[in-house]
């Protein structure tokens, strides 16, 4: 007779920290039993650990551990109000079923657990919602829910894996678009799976659990539809010697809530046996046969890794220092804190890691996360680099010639020449600053690239100085900044490219100097006369965005209107006063000054600031007539007395002048701006541009 124990037989994960909770907390009470172990439950009891039915059962202020089963919110607050301090134990697959039901109410989702409806676990997951839920434990439960759109599916962590798929197909037709969650516990659905492997090579099985463990009677469950001969027994006390023959390979597992000294025991009773009983040659040779067909069976269905390799395990259990994943091997993989890419990792999460030793000295398999982000990082930088593309980066540290910059996880530098479309003085400044860049180098040994700023400025301003041009229509008014002034126009940035104003583009008269009109930093109206993108040069106008002079000049300066110039030009017959840019007007010589004189300079000269009535306008002659004598002449008679003071006056008789003195009045006649322009060609006249 030969006999195999399961590796994965006796405490799980969170079994085992239930109970080593339960210990370190003694005295304490817990709400049920830790586990379903009669054993287990007397020996924490004799360490003062003692098993309450309900909250209100256990003293005020004394100390609870709430077991792995877990429970319900209104029982978790009811036993806040209890205890003095509380030990949370509950198995980490199990708070993450709590958590998907708290999103099930947030959603407003109704929530189905496939499992048992009595079970404490089932109780205590339905407990984190207050939408409406269900326990069902088979199909025809499954059919007698009623009709619903949607909801959330979630397991008994020892449920048993065909059996939920079963359940599931029956929810489907009651519930339109269910939310399947498989939350059976990867520690459980392997020690199943197991044990039904080794029924099937076996001529016995003992099952060693408690009767009142859930997950001991499934497993019973499962061995007895494989094996005959199966028995669940609660200790080796109970285990009888009729029931093995001296050719039988018995094959032993153990619910999750076993303790190891009790599977010790059910091994070494039946070595006991084993020796009583003592099998021909030939039945040994047939057993050892059986043992090692088995065995080999066991070792095909195990992954087989080798160093490099990548392959997604699950979480079983977090440390301070390390994470134990399971990987399908014979031996659990190990990764360090500093080889997890990401330490926002959780029991029962799926991972993709590197192996990086398949058996560290002690049996261990040595894995890395980081490893497998990095190689992706690398390849997606590879991408970017080959296809152009930009990255982002972060600065990290100033050092000589450059920058050190963090790109994807990646060191990046980045030359001080490459930083800036202009000379960086102090490199310190982009330490923390978030930057654009291009990769231009890449050493793949050693995994270093150099990029650049620059180019990526360089390119983000031909692409926008291409978008300003593309935008620039002939004929537009469009605003601007006066930038720059030269003797022969004002450039002038109408949104990231400059265009020049020629001087003659300035005002409608005469401009000196740029300066005249405009001054650095004036925000004006331009309209675009022309571009020219192959040369960059665009020609701008800052008079055709201002009405012409003559063409209001009738609205502005009514007849009999008195106004200010400046005296511009004189001429033989006249003086030319200008109104403003582009506008003159003529006052003749017989209009400059009261009194006859022989030339103009003796009333006015060029530069003088003169007072004149408007005696006519014609726009579409371009003149306008002008007199300083009739201001004149109204100034003296507002100056004259009033006539009821006339009586203090004498009245004196002045002879009328000899002809010789004053010849007859005739007509004269007022020079024209064109009249003056025919009698002096030399001269200039106003132009309209």
């Amino acid at each position: 007779m030969r006999t195999i124990i399961a590796r994965r037989a006796g405490f799980c994960f969170g079994v085992r920290r239930a109970v080593e909770a339960a210990r370190s907390a003694a005295p304490a009470y817990t709400l049920g039993p830790v586990i379903h172990n009669p054993r287990v439950v007397d020996e924490l009891a004799a360490l003062g650990v003692v098993s309450a039915e309900t909250p209100e059962d256990i003293p005020l202020g004394a100390r609870a551990v709430v077991r792995s089963h877990g429970v319900g919110r209104g029982t978790l607050a009811r036993l806040q109000r209890r205890a003095g301090e509380i030990c949370d134990a509950t198995c980490p697959f199990v708070a993450r079923i709590h958590d998907m039901a708290r999103e099930a109410e947030a959603a407003g989702l109704p929530l189905i657990v496939v499992g048992e409806e009595r079970h404490p676990e089932v109780e205590g997951i339905r407990g984190w919602t207050s939408a409406q839920s269900w326990a069902v434990a088979d199909e025809a439960a499954a059919l007698a829910l009623p009709q619903m759109e949607g909801a959330l599916v979630v397991s008994q962590t020892t449920f048993i894996e065909e059996r939920f798929e079963r359940v599931c197909a029956a929810i489907r037709a009651r519930v339109r678009q269910p939310q399947i969650r498989k939350t059976i516990c990867p520690a459980t659905r392997e020690r199943q799976q197991e044990a039904v492997r080794l029924a099937q090579k076996a001529d016995a099985m003992l099952v060693v659990g408690g009767r009142e463990s859930s997950n001991s009677r499934k497993l019973f469950e499962l061995v007895g539809g494989v094996c005959s001969r199966a028995y669940f027994i609660e200790d080796a006390r109970e285990i009888e010697n009729t029931w093995f023959h001296p050719a039988d390979l018995v094959g032993i597992t153990a619910g999750a809530s076993t303790p190891d000294r009790t599977i010790k025991e059910v091994a070494a009773r039946m070595n006991d046996i084993e020796k009583q009983v003592t099998p021909s040659e030939e039945q040994q040779a047939e057993t050892s046969a059986t043992e090692s067909d088995f065995m080999a069976d066991v070792e095909k269905s195990m992954v087989q890794l080798r160093p490099g390799q990548t392959i997604t395990g699950t979480v079983v259990q977090i440390t301070n220092d390390e994470v134990c994943v399971n990987v399908g091997y014979k031996a659990d993989g190990l990764i360090k804190k500093a080889d997890l890419s990401s330490t926002d990792v959780k029991v029962g999460d799926e991972i993709e890691v590197e192996v990086v030793k398949v058996n560290d000295g002690e049996g261990n398999v040595l894995l890395s996360q980081r490893n497998i982000v990095n190689r992706k990082i690398w390849d997606e930088i590879m991408a970017k680099y080959e296809s152009g593309e930009y990255v982002t980066g972060t600065g990290k540290e100033a050092v000589k010639g450059g920058l050190l910059a963090d790109v994807m996880g990646i060191r990046c530098f980045i030359p001080a020449s490459q930083l800036s479309l202009r000379y960086v003085e102090k490199i310190e400044e982009f330490v923390g600053q978030e930057l654009t860049l291009q990769i231009i180098e890449v050493d793949k040994a050693k995994k270093r690239i150099v990029a650049s700023r620059k180019k990526v400025l360089i390119a983000e301003e031909a692409e926008k100085k291409k978008a300003i041009w593309d935008a620039l229509e002939v004929g537009s008014v469009v605003k601007g900044i006066v930038r720059r002034l030269a003797d022969f126009g004002a450039f002038v940035d109408i949104g990231g490219v400059d265009g020049l104003v020629h001087v003659t583009d300035l005002s409608w008269g005469r401009v000196q100097h740029p300066s005249d009109v405009v001054k650095v930093g004036d925000e004006i109206d331009v309209k675009i006369l022309n571009v020219d993108p192959a040369r960059e040069r665009i020609s701008l106008s800052y008079k055709a965005t201002r009405p012409r002079p003559w063409t209001v000049a009738g609205e502005k300066y009514p007849v009999g209107s008195i106004v200010e110039g400046k005296v511009v030009r004189i001429t033989t017959f006249g003086a030319f006063v200008e109104l403003e840019p582009g506008l003159d007007g003529l006052v003749h010589i017989s209009q400059c000054a009261l009194t006859r004189i022989a030339k103009v300079e003796d009333a006015v000269n060029v530069g003088d600031i003169v007072r004149v009535k408007v005696l006519d306008v014609n726009t579409e002659a371009k003149r306008i007539s002008l007199s300083i004598r009739e201001v004149l002449e109204d100034e003296a008679m507002e100056q004259m007395p009033a006539s009821n003071d006339l009586d203090e006056y004498a009245i004196v008789d002045v002879p009328t002048p000899a002809v010789e003195d004053e010849p007859e009045a005739v007509p004269v006649e007022i020079p024209t701006a064109e009249a003056e322009t025919a009698e002096a060609e030399t001269e200039e006249a106003p132009v309209e541009e």
